[in-house]
């Protein structure tokens, strides 16, 4: 079970934040707050695991009690403007919403927080099937076993995907290998990380997989081929 407040200035989005908590049984909203401050003073004594909170509020706006959390709270924003999802995302919020919060949507966001809450809390995440990327204003599920390849750019990563769209997320290379098994994923090049199971044949200094031709480059060629041959 999901422990969890919402704070907004607003009475009436609290009630409908309160009425699709009551219709999601992995979610305990434990208390409302109109008041920002209020909801800091209480999570100072008991924290909770996700946050609903609002943007823009007269007293002290979301952005900022968020920041002035001190533990690690997975957060969900609601708004009612759109140019806040950058916000979001530097923040590193599970997703946000915007209003009027249908219901279909709400479900959305709290069962990307339901998954990610128990990603974090598994004893072995060497088992785990998935990784958890920020990209898109949102946290995305990707199956390992579907990653054809990864390519570097600058400060962004694009992940290909089998059957779905590309998805591009600002991280670094080393935050992604640090993300995926060793066992199954390999660095060939300072712009590319391969899964083993996709390479087709290697020649001299290139690999190829089904999508295309990667290059081995120079630092990555002595761990890549040590590791290949086993």
């Amino acid at each position: 079970m999901i422990t969890a407040i919402a704070i907004d200035d607003e009475p009436l989005a609290l009630k409908v934040i309160d009425s699709h908590c009551e219709k999601t049984d992995f979610i305990n909203l434990q208390k409302t707050f109109t008041h920002p401050t209020e909801a800091l003073k209480y999570l100072r004594k008991y924290p909770v695991d996700l946050l609903f909170v609002d943007i823009q509020m007269p007293s002290m706006n979301g952005i900022g009690l968020v920041k002035a959390i001190r533990q690690n709270t997975m957060i969900i924003f609601t708004t009612a403007f759109s140019e806040y999802a950058v916000v979001s995302y530097e923040l590193n919020a599970i997703d946000y919403l915007l209003k009027p919060i249908n219901f279909k949507r709400f479900s959305q966001a709290v069962n990307k927080a339901s998954e990610y809450y128990n990603y974090m809390n598994k004893q072995n995440h060497s088992e785990d099937k998935h990784i958890f990327i920020r990209a898109d204003y949102s946290l995305v599920k990707i199956p390992m076993a579907d990653i054809l390849y990864i390519e570097g750019l600058a400060d962004y990563l694009k992940i290909f995907i089998k059957d779905r769209q590309t998805v591009v997320a600002r991280m670094t290379m080393n935050d992604m290998v640090q993300k995926l098994p060793v066992k199954d994923f390999i660095r060939v090049h300072r712009s590319f990380i391969l899964p083993f199971k996709r390479i087709e044949s290697v020649r001299s200094n290139s690999i190829t997989i089904p999508e295309k031709e990667i290059p081995i480059g120079k630092t990555y060629s002595k761990d890549f081929n040590s590791r290949y041959r086993q």
